[in-house]
């Protein structure tokens, strides 16, 4: 039979005060503690916290690392259940809204709901197709509303249709009834196949008060102008179509390098990191997801859902760094364990769970340290 590991020796005593604690504990009638309770409390209050807030995932994150720790841990398993139902039926509702969404034609919505469960649950099948298939990403113009403009105008102006104007109304996320000032600055999205009247060609009639506005006359299409495309950019593209996303940057890089403010150089740019982010992630390399991301955040903070993806990626690098340290403290590997927790730190400096964990491993290490030394010293 293997004697006791020095560290388990180390810590008997911190195990024999809890041990005494449950007997207390089973002599009043309560439950009895676990010898794991310092370890998975914290979890138990973040992931309440989280989903006080609504951050469901998260805290689903938070239950399923408290159940790595104790994996017999009562509150925590019936806690788990709980929210995946509580999961599951948010997923249920976000897809059904958002179908509702696409059959009255508002695209915006529909991929806000269908962005929504894919957050809840990333390996959603439905989500990712709708997206892909049924809300893809659309063009938006700019409208600058002028003194008479309504809902209904601007909707004739652009879609030739003035019922349309409550994708123009859900899209802005405007009140009811709202009250257009002239100023202000609406997005005019694309609906999948009603092409745009192209306004921009057509001649802004003068209303008088009273009259009723007429259809506005739709323009013929202008001659599309040919624009060269830097030798460096269309290699950039061709690198990306083939996913080879490193070349794309590099290229990109190049030309940025000698055109700081080009456009069309910045906005590939953010493709690409968009594109390496999100295929990353689905490949689960959580790390050079982030990278990518952290790098579009700098460029374009606001870029589709790359806030979304962005917190995906940290949420598991933090997930999979504690749960490695876990897996090294058990192994009695303490200055690995610490390493990985350190590492979770960086990515999220109040993580509680990881700074105590620290705190108990060093002190068990330097309690072996000076065992060792008295050894010698013997």
């Amino acid at each position: 039979m293997r004697p006791p590991s020095r560290i388990l020796l180390l810590g008997m005593g911190f195990f024999l005060t809890l041990a005494a604690c449950a007997t207390v504990s089973e002599m009043a009638g309560a439950p009895p503690r676990s010898p794991f309770e310092s370890l998975v409390a914290p979890h138990r209050e973040r992931a309440a916290a989280l989903e006080a807030q609504g951050n469901l995932r998260e805290a689903l994150n938070e239950w399923k690392v408290a159940l790595s720790v104790d994996p017999k841990d009562a509150i925590s398993t019936q806690a788990k259940s709980k929210l995946e139902e509580r999961v599951k039926q948010a997923v249920s509702d976000g897809l059904g809204q958002g179908r509702e969404a696409l059959k009255r034609g508002v695209n915006l919505e529909a991929r806000r709901h269908f962005l929504a469960a894919l957050a809840l649950d990333p390996s959603n099948k439905a989500a990712f197709e709708a997206l892909q298939t049924e809300a893809k990403e659309i063009r938006l113009l700019n409208h600058t509303v002028r003194k008479g403009d309504t809902l209904a105008s601007i909707a004739e102006l652009f879609y030739g249709d003035r019922s349309r104007a409550e994708v123009i109304w859900e899209t802005n996320q405007l009140p009811a009834n709202p009250k257009l000032t002239p100023g202000m600055v609406l997005k005019i999205p694309e609906i999948p196949g009603v092409p745009f009247v192209r306004p921009e060609a057509a001649p802004r009639e003068t209303r008088v008060p009273g009259d009723s506005p007429s259809v506005p006359p739709k323009a013929e299409p202008a001659e599309e102008e040919e624009v060269d495309t830097n030798p460096m950019l269309a290699e950039a593209r061709e690198a990306l179509e083939r996913g080879e996303f490193a070349s794309a940057i590099g290229g990109v890089d190049k030309f940025l390098a000698q055109n700081p403010r080009n456009p069309e150089g910045v906005e590939l740019k953010r493709t690409v990191l968009y594109r390496q982010g999100k295929v990353l992630l689905d490949q689960k390399k959580y790390a050079d997801s982030y990278e990518a991301l952290t790098q579009l955040a700098k460029l374009a903070p606001n870029y589709q859902d790359s806030s979304t993806l962005l917190g995906r990626a940290k949420a598991r690098l933090v997930q999979d760094h504690y749960n490695q340290g876990i897996r090294l403290y058990r192994e009695e590997k303490l200055d690995a364990a610490i390493a990985e927790w350190r590492t979770v730190l960086q990515y999220e400096p109040s993580h509680e769970a990881a700074k105590k964990n620290i705190e108990q491993a060093e002190r068990l290490l330097k309690g072996l340290q000076q065992r060792q030394q008295k050894r010698k010293q013997g």
